[in-house]
């Protein structure tokens, strides 16, 4: 067979003004001088794309605050990690954060950072000999809070935590985010999964009220998720445990009765991940709401998020 080149005599045109363009002159970046604001570094943003989000989220969460509707923040550990701490805890002393969730290794970094001033051992250089998760205070602490505070006084984790981290009065308190919500009386809930920490590794360590601390704080954010109705929760960077117990807060919440249809998801990650894309920004908000997917490294994009929040705030007051 034989191909000979295509006939383009008829091809079909039409004046490029007529087309719809997604971009425009209007939308475009403005070069940075040096010297400018944060409110002119946010504005020399383009509107396109993850910028128009940033702008989007900032916007909604500014909305929630003014209403005084639930902003709530979920985190895996990697947010303490890379130093965002201060950042959290700032919000919460604003009144920003109606309530902090978490998985089990966010309380180990809390807790190391508020003891020491450090955390994050190099696990490749004491796995081999076993060392690694073996920190004496941090095992003895964590858990030993966990196994007086549930059994005694009926909490859940994030408030025992939170409360026996506020009475020790370490040296660097002010760098813990478990000892700010227990200060403030914000609800701070924690999600563990048995064996999925250092402290699980310990003999001090005790499944019962692990379990029962996990389930008090599970059925507390249910009660916030519950008044979600209007406002904001941010997923910052918690690839499953989050997700999956936002999911069931959220259904959980509507088979009581509640109405939670109309509010914004945001999930902030390095890496697009299955769980939180379809258990925080596709599933939920399908019922009216809409969510938010902003790729980037943590120590840049939540700071750069606040930044805005504060700056909207700022010029709206």
């Amino acid at each position: 067979m034989k191909f000979p080149p295509i006939d383009l005599s008829r091809v079909v045109t039409y004046p490029l003004n007529k087309r719809k363009n997604k971009v425009a002159a209007n939308v475009l970046a403005a070069p940075w001088r040096t010297g400018g604001s944060m409110r002119a570094f946010l504005d020399s943003l383009p509107g396109t794309l993850a910028a128009a989000d940033l702008r989007e989220i900032a916007h909604r969460i500014t909305v929630a605050v003014r209403a005084q509707r639930p902003v709530v923040l979920g985190m895996g550990a990697h947010p303490l990690k890379v130093g965002l701490s201060p950042i959290i805890v700032d919000l919460l002393d604003r009144g920003l954060l109606s309530a902090v969730s978490m998985n089990g290794a966010a309380i180990i970094h809390d807790f190391e950072l508020a003891y020491q001033g450090e955390t994050s051992e190099e696990v490749a250089a004491t796995l081999a000999d076993g060392s690694f998760g073996m920190a004496e205070e941090t095992a003895k602490f964590l858990n030993v809070a966990i196994q007086e505070e549930v059994t005694q006084n009926e909490v859940g984790i994030g408030q025992a935590v939170g409360k026996r981290l506020n009475a020790a009065g370490f040296p660097h308190i002010h760098m813990s985010v478990l000892a700010a919500c227990a200060r403030r009386g914000v609800p701070a809930c924690v999600h563990i999964a048995i064996g999925t920490d250092i402290i699980h590794m310990h003999p001090q360590a005790d499944g019962a009220a692990m379990g029962k601390g996990s389930l008090v704080d599970f059925r507390l954010f249910t009660s916030v998720v519950a008044q979600l109705e209007g406002g904001v929760f941010i997923n910052l960077g918690s690839a499953v445990i989050i997700p999956e117990i936002f999911l069931k807060a959220l259904s959980l919440a509507r088979n009581l009765g509640h109405t939670v249809n109309s509010f914004t998801t945001v999930d902030l990650d390095f890496i697009r991940h299955y769980r939180p894309m379809a258990n925080v920004v596709t599933r939920p908000t399908r019922q009216g709401g809409r969510g938010f997917h902003i790729t980037g490294h943590h120590e840049i994009i939540f700071p750069l998020l606040c930044a805005a929040v504060l700056e909207e705030l700022e010029t709206s007051s």
